[in-house]
């Protein structure tokens, strides 16, 4: 696909990077642009052994382009979630490399929950999060009511959707919302660093890693335990865990190939 809103970069370490291009209204999330992302998405894990998400500019997406929409009956709204948001962000979730969110700034609306569904959010120190949907009369979506009370907590997802207030970077890193926030100046390097040691990391215990943190929400301790067993036993196969013993053994560095 030939791209018109987004850049798409994979490095020579296997980092897909995805980057929102429309700073001029803060990449604000367009139907072409839900196309691309959705696209890249799932065109990224084919060649890459990581995928990053970012923002060119100052934000690093403002959300859902009200200008974008020629009407805003119910209707409309309930369509375009569910035919372009949802297939977007499950791709981000169900995605079988392991996804950074890379925030360089603004994160509003369903800009916020795009960056919070990826597996790790690394926030710039001056970034902000607002889930501003009660500001022009709606509920948090684009998964914002599933991340929010699972990431920060029940209490502290009911304030930040009622009174759709700015989360600095650092409050969303105290109370779990993201993963970590970062200084402005050892934002860029930082990141890159993380994507780097995760591209160079066991991707199928990436992979089962994602799938057991995930599963402990529906599953009680005995299923938990029995799905670990399974999917260790799974792992224990690979090519990369006896590169890992090895090099453990040997007191050096492994050099896992992802399979």
């Amino acid at each position: 696909m030939d791209y018109q809103t987004i850049k798409v970069t994979i490095s020579d370490e296997g980092v897909a990077t995805v980057t929102l291009n429309r700073p001029d209204v803060m990449n604000a999330l367009s139907t072409q642009m839900r196309a691309e992302l959705l696209h890249a998405l799932r065109e990224a894990p084919k060649s890459a052994r990581v995928l990053v998400l970012t923002g060119a500019g100052k934000a690093f997406c403002s959300g859902q382009d009200l200008g974008d929409r020629t009407r805003l009956g119910a209707a409309d709204l309930e369509r375009t979630l569910r035919d372009e948001y949802v297939p977007m962000l499950r791709a981000i979730y169900d995605c079988p490399i392991p996804t950074i969110s890379a925030v360089n700034g603004a994160a509003a609306g369903a800009g916020a929950n795009l960056a919070l569904a990826a597996d790790v959010v690394i926030a710039t120190e001056s970034a902000v999060f607002l889930q501003a949907f009660t500001r022009i009369g709606l509920i948090p979506d684009a998964g914002g009511t599933y991340w929010l009370p699972r990431q920060m907590g029940f209490a502290k997802a009911m304030g930040a959707a009622l009174f759709a207030e700015p989360i600095s970077a650092q409050q969303a890193s105290d109370w779990g919302m993201i993963w970590e926030c970062v200084a402005d100046d050892a934002f860029d390097a930082h990141w890159k660093a993380r994507a780097a040691k995760l591209a160079s990391g066991p991707t199928v215990a990436y992979q089962g890693v994602k799938e057991s943190l995930r599963k402990t929400y529906e599953n009680g301790l005995e299923d938990q335990l029995l799905l670990e067993a399974r999917l260790q036993g799974n792992i224990g196969q690979t090519r990369d865990f006896q590169e890992g013993v090895l090099a453990f053994l040997d007191k050096r560095p492994a050099k896992f190939e992802g399979r």
